[in-house]
């Protein structure tokens, strides 16, 4: 993977034909970028332009650009050279096979060591509230428990440098830390989202309507410290959430 990848979308046009206000974007290793919008703006078409590598091929007419340059055919459609992994709300396994056989099935297709087997399940621990054991089966595994696994395999084994995100608000992992962790392993992380604490998480968020990218907004000192403040929050709330799921009892509050 190249350590100074960058990523850049072209702006094409909106619903309307109308050319997008924003006319290009480009995005750095290690940033968060969230897309915001009305439902039916257009937030998941521009992540699946991104998706694709378009080069002008889509309804948008967007165009990605890899280090500034155009991605050559093959790397679009070979995926063992694909750029850009991706992480949705709804997501299981149909696989057969233990949470172990996966992902050192997964290790060697990527030419690495079993080794790291151990750590994608420690780091995915991190993220849901129902243990996941190298010995449990995939199909047996909850949707939370399969997206936490996910995060984890494409953070540690997957060579992807991009990540798109599309609304993980709702799907039962701990999705401040899901962030994190993918931005700290040096990925650009795109986030499609309705949800505060994610939008302003984000170092920058493109705003989408009418299908077209029309503000680019950097998230300021000021909404920084708002998120840190909603997030303590949300952090209350999935432990209340788990607390609740577990059959005990809530604690009253001070």
């Amino acid at each position: 993977m190249n350590d100074e990848l960058t990523l850049t979308i072209l702006g094409g046009v909106d619903k309307d034909g109308v050319p997008e206000p924003v006319s290009s974007l480009e995005m750095c290793k290690g940033e968060i970028i969230g897309i915001v919008g009305p439902t039916g703006s257009g937030k998941s078409t521009l992540i699946d332009d991104i998706e694709q590598l378009a080069q002008g091929d889509t309804p948008t007419a967007r165009t990605i650009l890899i280090n500034g340059n155009r991605p050559d055919a093959l790397t679009r459609v070979d995926p063992r050279r694909k750029l850009v992994a991706q992480l949705s709300q709804k997501m299981h396994f149909l696989a057969d096979m233990t949470v172990r056989d996966f992902l050192q099935m997964h290790a060697r297709s990527r030419g690495k060591g079993p080794e790291l087997v151990d750590r994608v399940i420690e780091l995915a621990n991190t993220l849901t509230g129902e243990p996941i054991s190298a010995d449990h089966y995939l199909t047996v595994l909850s949707g939370g428990q399969s997206r936490s696994l996910m995060t984890a395999d494409i953070a540690v084994i997957s060579d992807s440098p991009v990540v798109l995100i599309d609304e993980i608000e709702n799907a039962g992992i701990k999705k401040q830390e899901a962030l994190q962790l993918l931005s700290g392993e040096g990925k650009i992380v795109v986030v499609v989202t309705h949800d505060p604490v994610l939008a302003l998480m984000a170092s920058r968020r493109i705003v989408i309507r009418n299908g077209g990218m029309v503000d680019i907004i950097t998230t300021s000192m000021g909404e920084q410290d708002v998120c840190g403040r909603i997030a303590e929050v949300d952090n209350w709330l999935m432990s209340l959430r788990e607390t609740i799921r577990k059959g005990e009892v809530v604690e009253e509050l001070a």
